[in-house]
This record gives structure tokens, C-alpha cells and sequence, in this order.
């Protein structure tokens, strides 16, 4: 265990203790396929009564119409956020008839590339952007890739923190902003570095439908069970395989997050540098549009990565300058696959969990990641998501070769160290249990949502879709029979109407065309913006 890392937990417990450390703040971005009652993907429009996609605050759509994104707002408490999502899956259910919400990332069952509806968000500007970008994401990778869920997890550090940490430092070059950035890429090199781990612990899709492989191939990483089931018997994340979330074209990107600085401008480089393939596609068919354009990212959010850097954006900023003007303010963690398990995908001891690991990528040490590292890194990230429940498999640090138990162990034990920082806010010791509560998945790959999904698929017999869809129904029974708060529910109500106005508001006000907005979008993105100093700081 690091000297350095000991120390700096033992002197921010003492802070923690006078109350001057503060809480972690985080949302909940929940994805969920709606299907129909015989486990396929739902054809039905995106339902009014559940208000305008476009405007809604907390529930809209990601990919297709048929793929709901629920957003919680930002909570200083693990609970309170899982308490919203559980609301806004209660009142979702209030208002889908006989549909369910598809509790596993992988899939239900598909029929080809078209039963993906792209979604529609009406005939603004912005909304179709949107929607052109969706189509661009189609003819680059095909839709069924995009009918993937997942969980976002939104997390922030508290303000009294960074001067704090600054101050231990002994970091005065640039201004706060400047330092909490460089902080930020710290946490998110150390996350790479050890992404692997959550990918064992959580992974939860290792098996799949063959609907989700339209052309009949069966990978050799895939063995069939059942008529309709692959499976790949060690992996835990098919969704984060090749198979789902990858970009060989963004892989020659090569962002290792070294820097705000080559952050934004890989990302700046990628969405104004053109792309053969892509050119070959063609942007326009006489007037319909294909895709935004031909570059190697049509707008950053098509970068993949486990991790983002984010910051809220202001008006006519798009997400790179707000980085680039105000430094980064949060992290959003994407390597989650929903546990099918469990009704919202996740609960509230992962969220404890998840916070001691943040804390902790943030205050060991992490040095820059040099190019070579990057590769080794993508090798562990990929090995696990295989065979991360092999126990012959062994990854690589700093050239040992290093079991997941092995190394997972000597990570829990700084986790701890952690967990323990954390828990001096709160009643009881949460972080603590959260850590020991997964500690004997270490040396247990059956009691991971991959091996218990696996084990489930091979005890019964039962198909992929077959043991998912019973968990829906249970699970949808059970949020129509809960109660809400009221008070959310009227509100949810009320947001219905209101998010409807909106977008008929922001439609009736139209007046450029779709080709003039375009171009200064993307006129405008092109442009640097210069981080402003903050009062008493020197730029």
C-alpha cells in the first residue's frame, strides 16, 4: 500500500472529521428497451403520456424510440437518487399498457436493423439534429448496436475539496479551474488503469440473443445454448466487447486522457477531420440527410469511452468548450451494465461502492499514461470483459502478470482506506459494508451478475430472452403495485404538458433552415474558447 496514498486519507479524515471534506454529488442517466409481452423490441412510438423527448428533464429516449433513458437529478445522497429512479419507473409503468422495460443491457429479441425505430424528436432544428445524428450512428455501425443499455453514473466532488487538496499540494499555477482539471484527469487515468475491476464486478451480459446477430454468425468467442442463445461461458461484459460499445476508427484517436488540453483537441481534430469510409457513405441522397458529416466523430458525444470528462454546457457551448472555458466538473462513469437481477439495474450499495473507488482513483497517485501503457491498458479491459471470470486469466501490471483476485485484493484494501473517509459523513458505516460486501466476489466469479446470469441460463435451460423476460414481469408488477411520493407525481404530471409546450414553443419559433444551423453549429464548434481567470487568480 502506497505511503503517500495512506497519509492523504489520514489527513482529509481529520478534515472529514471537523466537517470540511463535504459529500459527493451524483445523478443516474438508466437506460431500458421497452418491449412487448413476448420479449420483443416495442415498435410503438415513444408515448405522449410520458411527455416530449426532446424537453423532458428526467424521461426521454437514447438511441430508438423504444429505448427509455431515465435521468435523475443531481443528489447528495446515494438514496435519494435511487428513490427518483424508482419513481420514475413507477410512473413509466402507469403509463404502458401491457409494455414492459427490458431489465438486461444485451437486447430482447430483434428483427433486423429497421425494428430499432430510430428516434424521432419533431421538427425543430435541434431536434432534428438529433435525430440526423442517430441516422449517422446507423449507416457508421448499424442500429442494432445502438439498442444497448446501460447505466451513467454522474458523480462530482465536493467544492471544499479542491482547495483543500490544492493546498496540500502546494499547486498555485493556473487557477482552480486549472487545477481541478488536472485533478480530474488524474482520477480518470487511475480509472483506466483499474476499469477492469468494475468491469468483473458488474458486468452482467454474457449471453445474448441471436436476433442480436442478424447475418447467422456465431462468433468463436460464443457457444450456443438453447435454440435461440449464445453465451461466452468466463465473459462479463458482452455489451462492453467488440460486440457492442467499439469504434475501430476511434481507436486510432488515441485518447489517454493526459491532459485537458489533448482532450479537447483529439476530440476537436476528430470532428472536423474527414473520414474516407465515411465520405464513401455520403452525407446527403439528394436532400435527406444521412448523417451530420463525414468526419471521424460526427459530434463528440460518439466518442466511446468508459469514462468522460463533463461540464454542464451553457448557451452555444458544446461540450469541449465548456471544458475548455471552465474546466471539468464532473465525471461520468459509463462501463455499467444494468444487473437484470435487480429492478433499477443497480442499487444503492453499488452507488457506495462506486463512490470509495472514485475517491480513491482520485487521491492516489497517477502518473501520465504513455502510449505503450494505453495498449496494455485496452488489453486488461478487453481480457475481462472475455474471460473475466477464467481463473486461469491473468493480467498485466507494470510487467508482472497478475491474477483478478490477486490484484482486485490489493485494490480493496486502498478501497477501504477510502470507504472509511467516506463514512465519517454519515450514520453508520455504508462505504465500509459496500466494500466488504463484494469482497468475496474476488475470489467467487458465481456470485457476479455475469456468473449467477450464466448459472441461471444453464440450471433451468431457459433461453436468454425466456429467464429476462420472466425478471420483467416480476419486476413490472412490482413498480405498479408500489406507491409514489405525491408530490413527485404530480410534478411528473404537470411535466408532461409542459415538456409538450416546450418543444411546440421551441418549433413555432423556427426560422433558419436546417442546412444554415448546421453550418454554424459546426462553424462555432470548431472555435477554441479561452478559459476566463477567476477573481484573485492569476491566468
Amino acid at each position: 500500500m502506497s505511503e503517500s496514498y495512506t497519509d492523504t486519507i489520514a489527513y482529509f479524515t481529520g478534515l472529514a472529521a471537523q466537517g470540511r471534506f463535504g459529500r459527493l454529488r451524483r445523478g443516474l442517466e438508466k437506460e431500458g428497451l421497452r418491449i412487448d409481452r413476448a420479449g420483443r423490441i416495442s415498435s410503438v412510438p415513444h408515448p405522449h403520456a410520458l411527455g416530449s423527448k426532446l424537453t423532458h428533464p428526467y424521461i426521454t429516449t437514447d438511441y430508438s424510440e423504444a429505448l427509455l433513458e431515465f435521468i435523475t437529478p443531481v443528489c447528495s445522497l446515494p438514496g435519494d437518487a435511487m428513490e427518483f429512479l424508482a419513481d420514475l419507473h413507477r410512473y413509466t409503468y402507469r403509463q404502458l399498457d401491457a409494455e414492459l422495460i427490458w431489465p438486461a443491457s444485451m437486447p430482447a429479441g430483434l428483427d433486423g436493423n429497421d425494428s430499432v425505430v430510430i428516434a424521432d424528436y419533431g421538427r425543430s432544428n435541434v431536434g432534428y439534429m438529433k435525430h440526423v445524428y442517430r441516422r449517422g450512428l446507423d449507416v457508421r455501425y448499424g442500429r442494432i448496436m445502438q439498442s444497448i443499455a446501460g447505466i451513467h453514473y454522474n458523480v462530482s466532488l465536493p467544492d471544499e475539496l479542491w482547495q483543500l487538496l490544492r493546498e496540500r499540494d502546494g499547486d498555485n499555477e493556473g487557477t482552480l479551474d486549472d487545477y481541478r482539471s488536472r485533478r480530474f484527469f488524474g482520477l480518470i487515468r487511475q480509472f483506466r488503469r483499474h476499469s477492469w475491476l468494475l468491469l468483473y464486478l458488474f458486468g452482467a451480459s454474457p449471453a445474448l440473443d441471436r436476433s442480436f446477430l442478424p447475418d447467422g454468425s456465431v462468433p468463436k468467442k460464443l457457444r450456443e445454448h438453447g435454440r435461440r442463445t449464445l453465451v461466452s461461458p468466463y465473459a462479463t461484459s458482452l455489451r462492453m466487447s467488440d460486440l457492442g460499445y467499439q469504434n475501430k476508427v476511434q481507436q486510432q484517436l488515441k485518447i489517454c486522457f493526459n491532459s485537458l488540453a489533448n482532450y479537447v483537441n483529439t476530440l476537436r481534430h476528430a470532428i472536423s477531420t474527414p473520414w474516407p469510409a465515411y465520405e464513401a457513405l455520403g452525407v446527403k441522397k439528394g436532400s435527406d440527410w444521412q448523417q451530420l458529416n463525414a468526419n471521424i466523430l460526427q459530434i463528440e458525444n460518439e466518442y466511446y469511452s468508459d469514462i468522460r470528462p463533463k461540464r454542464v454546457t451553457r448557451h452555444n457551448e458544446t461540450p469541449s468548450q465548456a471544458l475548455e472555458s471552465h474546466g471539468v466538473e464532473y465525471v461520468e462513469v459509463r462501463c455499467l451494465d444494468l444487473d437484470p437481477f435487480l429492478p433499477l439495474g443497480i442499487d444503492e450499495q453499488r452507488l457506495r461502492f462506486l463512490d470509495a473507488f472514485l475517491v480513491w482513483c482520485l487521491l492516489s497517485e497517477s502518473p501520465w499514461i504513455p502510449d505503450e501503457e494505453c495498449d496494455r491498458l485496452d488489453d486488461n479491459r478487453r481480457l475481462v470483459v472475455e474471460r473475466g471470470r477464467d481463473p486461469a486469466l491473468r493480467l498485466e501490471q507494470n510487467g508482472r502478470q497478475r491474477s483478478v483476485a490477486d490484484w482486485g485484493h490489493e485494490i480493496f484494501a486502498e478501497l477501504a482506506q477510502a470507504a472509511e473517509l467516506l463514512d465519517t459523513l454519515e450514520e453508520g458505516s455504508p462505504h465500509a459494508e459496500a466494500v466488504a460486501a463484494f469482497t468475496p466476489w474476488l475470489d467467487d466469479p458465481a456470485l457476479t451478475p455475469s456468473g449467477r446470469l450464466l448459472a441461471r441460463l444453464e440450471a433451468s435451460g431457459e433461453e436468454f430472452i425466456e429467464a429476462t423476460l420472466a425478471l420483467a414481469e416480476e419486476q413490472a408488477q412490482a413498480f405498479r403495485e408500489q406507491a409514489m411520493q405525491p408530490a413527485r407525481e404530480e410534478n411528473l404530471n404537470q411535466l408532461v404538458e409542459t415538456s409538450h409546450r416546450q418543444q411546440r414553443d421551441i418549433e413555432a419559433a423556427e426560422s433558419e433552415s436546417f442546412d444554415d444551423f448546421l453550418e454554424a453549429y459546426f462553424a462555432n464548434a470548431r472555435e477554441p474558447r479561452v478559459a476566463k481567470a477567476q477573481p484573485g487568480e492569476r491566468q
